[in-house]
């Protein structure tokens, strides 16, 4: 089954839904249709304190005047609440707060000449609760010896980092996204006997290499988050 958000809504119930949440102290919004695509209930959970009528109507003439839809008032039923937050709003503070605990952080990327002639050493450094560990990678002086090179020197220091499983890199590539370059990277993560292909991507905004750094981050931020050290 789709995604709910790529669902067919055919009587146009989720834009109307997103219309009322948008109103001034409604939390959330379920829309009812028949078969037929009229217009059965409409269930608000509204703040304390706003006039159920006035909310009523201010719900009324939102539908009629945006979307051309004109709803009987007894259809609508309206529930308040004085300390609540719709779902989507927990879910944007619970991202936040996480986001500002992630696992593995980014420290740094240096490029310099190889050993040998030709080749180019690529350094990358991460952090991992208050741990920083470095790692290095030598590779072919070409574009893509130097991406490569940044991907496998940071699945490098995450393996150690981490200490429980393993991982390695399956392949970092720069392709073209939507008009971008984005860079692409696939890392084989294994737990046990549990062995899987994790995936991600990163916008090229300074340099390929520190791109290429970001998206293996990208694919095994979740992974590496179950795992991060007691």
């Amino acid at each position: 089954m789709p995604p709910a958000a790529d669902m067919p809504d055919p009587w146009g119930v989720r834009r109307a839904e997103n219309l009322l949440t948008s109103l001034e102290g409604v939390l959330s919004a379920r829309v009812v249709t028949t078969p037929l695509g009229e217009v059965s209930e409409v269930h608000i959970l509204a703040n304390a304190g706003l006039a159920p009528k006035q909310l009523v109507r201010n719900i009324e003439s939102a539908l009629l005047a945006q979307l051309g839809l004109r709803v009987d008032h007894r259809k609508i039923s309206i529930a308040q609440t004085a300390d609540v937050r719709p779902i989507e709003t927990l879910d944007r503070h619970a991202v936040q707060s996480r986001s500002l605990q992630r696992t593995v952080l980014f420290e740094g990327l240096t490029i310099q000449p190889g050993r040998r002639a030709q080749r180019t050493l690529v350094h990358v450094a991460l952090t991992c609760e208050g741990k920083t560990e470095a790692g290095e990678e030598e590779g072919p002086d070409t574009a893509r010896g130097r991406l490569e090179s940044a991907a496998r020197a940071t699945v490098g220091v995450l393996d150690r980092l981490l200490q429980k499983g393993s991982m390695m890199l399956e392949g970092a590539r720069l392709i073209q996204a939507m008009e971008r370059d984005v860079v692409f990277a696939a890392v084989q993560a294994s737990s046990g006997r549990d062995t899987v292909l994790l995936t991600g991507t990163a916008e090229v905004r300074h340099s390929p290499e520190r791109a290429a750094v970001f998206a293996v981050l990208d694919a095994t931020n979740r992974w590496s988050e179950l795992r991060r050290p007691a």
